[in-house]
């Protein structure tokens, strides 16, 4: 008869769970049937481990989501291309798309379980971003706690001296600045007003705590030459990059653009130049 050690058998059980979770999520959704009493006895066996941590948020924030088609007279909506365009009455086009809309008590679950994650794992990454995620899902186009969170989160990085972990694996240089670029993607694609406000306080922010980045001094460009219709001061900004960076494909392509808005051809054709090069 052979005897197997109590943590391996842990181990065994542990790795049993996250198969059968994964089994039950690839036909039935993270929020199917079975998934809520699996994950109950998984927390029975290791209530610590980082899979069924993840799916436990999952599965609140599955659960708190509905699907619903509403309809906008913008060409885009956070982001979204239209499921379909039809004419109203007066020949007008209406744009209809696929929104996600939140139940309140489920929503906060979600929260509750990445907060649980972020508490047992403070240096992982994964579950700060999942956290940074939600907010941006639930908020829209008024991203306040989303901006908040990830301002609290950038300024926790500066004055960090522990690597970040990511994947369980420590994170390489440059990784924690790349990804919040994405963030600042992420709140310029929505393109509300709030939306870019928030775009532009998290690259001033960024751009602050790393002067030598490009992208985020690109950012302040664009939201000047987006939200703002402020060409010239877009073009400050994107000088500045081109300064350090005369090759910076985004500022020169930028420049173009605000070059073309004020109808300055000759300045458009100096920018054109550059590109060619």
């Amino acid at each position: 008869m052979i005897l197997m050690s109590v943590a391996y058998m842990s181990y065994a059980q542990t790795v049993n769970y996250e198969q059968r979770y994964e089994m039950l999520v690839s036909r039935f959704g993270p929020a199917g049937v079975g998934v809520e009493t699996l994950l109950e006895n998984w927390a029975k066996a290791d209530s610590t481990d980082i899979k069924l941590l993840t799916a436990r948020f999952n599965y609140h924030f599955a659960k708190a989501q509905t699907d619903q088609v509403v309809k906008k007279t913008q060409k885009k909506y956070l982001g979204m291309e239209p499921l379909m365009t039809l004419k109203d009455s007066t020949g007008v086009d209406v744009y209809y798309y696929q929104e996600k809309v939140f139940d309140d008590e489920l929503y906060g679950q979600a929260l509750k379980a990445a907060d649980r994650a972020i508490a047992l794992y403070p240096d992982y990454l994964d579950f700060r971003f999942i956290k940074a995620n939600a907010y941006i899902s639930y908020e829209k186009e008024s991203p306040d706690m989303a901006l908040a969170y990830l301002l609290a989160l950038v300024q926790e990085d500066a004055v960090r001296r522990k690597l970040w972990r990511y994947n369980e694996k420590a994170v390489e240089p440059g990784f924690f600045e790349s990804a919040m670029q994405e963030y600042c993607y992420s709140l310029y694609s929505i393109g509300s007003p709030e939306a870019m406000t928030a775009f532009l306080k998290l690259s001033e922010k960024l751009n602050e705590l790393h002067p030598d980045n490009p992208e985020y001094i690109n950012n302040i460009g664009s939201y000047y030459l987006i939200a703002e219709q402020d060409c010239k001061t877009a073009l400050k900004y994107y000088g500045k990059v081109l300064k350090k960076h005369p090759q910076d494909y985004t500022a020169i392509k930028n420049s173009i653009l605000a070059a073309r808005k004020m109808k300055n051809t000759k300045l458009e054709k100096k920018y054109m130049k550059m590109i060619e090069k």
